[in-house]
Parts: structure tokens; C-alpha cells; sequence
């Protein structure tokens, strides 16, 4: 670990900024982003995917599958931190069973092996889809607005539960190794070209479907940015965060589509015009991370 005096919300403070990360998923579009966040702060990346692409600003890369514990051993050679991104992101990506034992497969053998080998800081990938209502096949609505981390799961599919149980093998491996681990719930995500752009014009046409996730989002850089942060900033303990834009993608005020879409769900705190009905103060308080990247 490389010491470095640095600034946090709290003020000045030192942190110990690692020498090399593994970053697993490294080909997605969140990974990628990632390691071009690492090269920029000029801190070495070692790359994990099933697939090299090529051209990827890794110096070294290895390829194989992130639940094969040899080829885990291997990635973490030399690393002082691990960002776990690898996963199937959809429940219709795979039959149930590839899905959720893929991913949680995944997500133990990263962090046991990290854990082995004297790693203390991971933070991996979690989704908004743990709260249940993005891919379940009738319309649930959260028990209350603005969505918080505590707030009542309602998973009745294979892939939130995936994110569900990696949240939880994130906090007992914080228990087993004494690492520090941080679990982001990422909402949509999208990249600077006009991915997210396509998403709201979907969901304009179709608001509920944007009701599903909240109409919250995450441009891949703020989400890299995240990722950076849960492995620099001076926290300990285990910790799951909501990580999203303070706005919606949506042009109708947040209120607006609340009465339509969850007029049931308890309201604990105005949402004036587009803000996003997600709390994000936890992810502040402890990260100082606000995103960077918001659309107009």
C-alpha cells in the first residue's frame, strides 16, 4: 500500500491507496471503465474475464472464470485490492441455476481466495435489482420512498437473489479474513456515448418499466468512481451502499409517477421535481461519493 495524504468529506486525511487491483469482469463496460480510472490514478490493474478483447489498459490480464479458485489464485498475484464486477447481469442471460450459481459462485471464490492471500479491501458489485421489483413477473412497489439500505427485499428471481446472497457472503468475509468490503447497489447503468439517453427515451414511451427500476441510474464512470472509492476511502466493517444520479430519467416530476406507479409505498421524504427516490446519503457518508456524470 502506498501512503497518501488526500481529501475526504470530513477533511484531510491519510489514505493507503493500493499498489495493484484486480478487477474482475474487466471486459464490461463497467470494468473497462474502471481500469481506465485505475490508469489514470497510475495504479497498476490486473484484468479477469472470460475473454480478452485486447487493447484493454491492463498490464497484465488473465483469462478464465472468476468462480475457478487456480485462476483466482493466479489473478491475485501481487494485489493489494479487489473490485468484483464479474457476474451474469440478467436473470435471461442464463437458465435460473447458471444465473444465481454462477454469481454467487463467482462472488465467494473472489473473495475467499482474496481473503487467503491477505487481501483487505474488496468491493463488488451488487444491484438496485435486489430489492426484487426489476425482474419479478408482477409489479411490486417498495414499502417506502426514498428507498434506503434496510429497506424490506422482495427478490423472486434468480439473479436479485444472487445479488442478495453476494451482499451477505460480502459481509461474512468481512467477518472471516477481517477485510473491509463494500457492496454497490448499482442501478441502470450506461455509458457516455447514448446508452442511458436510449434508456430514457424507453422509458418515456413506457413509464412502467422505468417504474421497475426506480427511474434511477448510474453513468459507468460514476460507477467506477464508486468502485475506487470503496477500496481507498479509510472505512472499515462491511458495508452495502445505493450508488445512482441524484435525478431520474424520466422528464415527470418524481412525485408524479410515485402516485401512478407506487401510490402505496409510504412517503418519508419529499421528492421534489426529478430527484431520484433512492437515498444516497449513506454512500456520502461513508465514500463522500456523489455522482459526477448526471443528465440533464
Amino acid at each position: 500500500m502506498l501512503r497518501i495524504t488526500n481529501r475526504f468529506a470530513s477533511g484531510e486525511y491519510m489514505t493507503d491507496l493500493p499498489r495493484r487491483v484486480l478487477v474482475t469482469g474487466a471486459a464490461g463496460s463497467v470494468g473497462l471503465a474502471t481500469l481506465d480510472l485505475l490508469a489514470r490514478h497510475q495504479v497498476a490493474a490486473t484484468g479477469l474475464d472470460l475473454r480478452d478483447p485486447g487493447g484493454l489498459p491492463a498490464d497484465r490480464m488473465v483469462v478464465g472464470d472468476a468462480g475457478d479458485p487456480e485462476v483466482v489464485r493466479r489473478a491475485l498475484d501481487g494485489v493489494e485490492a479487489v473490485i468484483h464486477l464479474a457476474a451474469l447481469p440478467a436473470p435471461v442471460l442464463g437458465t435460473p441455476e447458471e444465473v444465481f450459481c454462477g454469481n454467487t459462485r463467482a462472488t465467494f471464490v473472489v473473495l475467499e481466495e482474496a481473503g487467503r492471500a491477505g487481501v483487505r479491501r474488496a468491493a463488488i458489485a451488487s444491484s438496485m435489482s435486489a430489492l426484487g421489483l426489476a425482474w419479478a413477473d408482477r409489479a411490486l412497489h417498495p414499502a417506502y420512498v426514498p428507498v434506503d439500505e434496510q429497506i424490506p427485499l422482495q427478490v423472486e428471481d434468480p439473479y436479485g437473489l444472487s445479488k442478495q446472497a453476494d451482499e451477505l457472503t460480502a459481509a461474512m468475509m468481512s467477518r472471516r479474513h477481517g477485510m473491509t468490503t463494500v457492496a454497490l447497489r448499482f442501478p441502470r447503468l450506461g455509458g457516455p456515448e447514448d446508452k442511458l439517453q436510449h434508456t430514457a427515451e424507453e422509458w418515456a414511451v413506457d413509464r412502467s418499466a422505468g417504474a421497475k427500476e426506480l427511474w434511477s441510474y448510474l453513468d459507468v464512470r460514476d460507477a467506477a468512481w464508486a468502485a475506487w472509492l470503496a477500496v481507498t476511502q479509510p472505512i472499515e466493517g462491511h458495508h452495502v451502499l445505493a450508488v445512482a444520479a441524484p435525478n431520474t430519467l424520466m422528464s415527470d416530476p418524481t412525485e408524479e409517477l410515485l402516485d401512478v406507479f407506487h401510490p402505496d409505498s409510504e412517503r418519508r421524504a419529499p421528492l421534489p421535481d426529478r430527484t431520484v427516490p433512492l437515498d444516497l446519503r449513506a454512500a456520502e457518508r461513508v465514500l463522500g461519493f456523489t455522482a459526477r456524470h448526471v443528465l440533464p
